[in-house]
């Protein structure tokens, strides 16, 4: 039975539930400190994961030069496709309708900005995608595990500065990693190092966006480029075809 991600949705609703009881006894601008706080780790994760450009899979299907191009396309195709569905919108659209059923008081910019924030950084993750394939392989979830506990600690400090909206991320936290599982669970041996490799790099540009956006420096667009993440493997399938 695969358990991840059931425990990883139990953690960031444990974790909301906590930070919102916290944040009515803390000042705003612990509350404010502790979300920069958070922002400048999303920013050093994103970057970390940038390793994954030298992956030594990743160079030897598109060659050392090709890592950062294939990354590169994937975020342009992925960019276009995203922004012409509107997914930033229908994503930001969804949060209000959830304020609007959840919470009829409140501020409802605070509600969707804690919703969609914690939806990007807890969905866009290598941790989710890895962890995911791992339990769906029948691996153990020792990944989803470590990434349970740390969106669990996340989730505390974002509710306690932005409330209910964080512990609604859950939802697309469930559907996006329940869909690898299963996808894992049927076809993940078909999941090369460096096709994996391909969607962390891809997947660490996102998350600088997502700090920049935490930080409140620049609400970048991340949603609408997550179809990135589609992109990245399948491009790295094709240009491998041709070296």
């Amino acid at each position: 039975m695969r358990l991840g991600t059931l425990i990883n949705v139990i953690a960031i609703l444990i974790g909301a539930g906590l930070g919102v009881a916290l944040g009515h006894r803390l000042p705003e601008k612990i509350s404010r400190t502790l979300t920069d706080a958070l922002g400048l780790v999303v920013l050093v994760i994103g970057g970390l994961n940038l390793v994954a450009l030298s992956d030594a899979a990743f160079v030897a299907a598109v060659s050392s030069a090709g890592t950062l191009l294939v990354v590169l396309a994937a975020l342009v195709l992925g960019s276009i496709v995203g922004s012409l569905i509107g997914i930033e919108r229908r994503l930001s659209q969804f949060g209000t309708w959830l304020q609007l059923k959840v919470s009829k008081g409140g501020d409802k910019d605070k509600f969707i900005e804690g919703f969609v924030n914690a939806s990007l950084l807890f969905t866009i993750g290598p941790m989710a995608v890895l962890g995911a394939l791992q339990d769906g392989l029948g691996q153990g979830f020792d990944v989803l595990a470590l990434k349970s506990t740390l969106d669990g600690l996340t989730s505390v400090a974002f509710a306690a500065a932005l409330g209910w909206g964080v512990a609604f991320s859950a939802i697309p936290v469930g559907l996006w990693q329940g869909l690898l599982t299963l996808i894992a669970a049927s076809a993940g041996a078909l999941m090369s190092s460096a096709l994996v490799a391909s969607i962390t790099a891809t997947g660490g540009i996102l998350l600088l966006g997502t700090g920049l956006r935490v930080l409140q420096i620049r609400m970048v667009a991340v949603a609408d480029m997550l179809p990135a993440l589609i992109f990245a493997p399948l491009i790295t399938l094709l240009v491998s075809s041709f070296i």
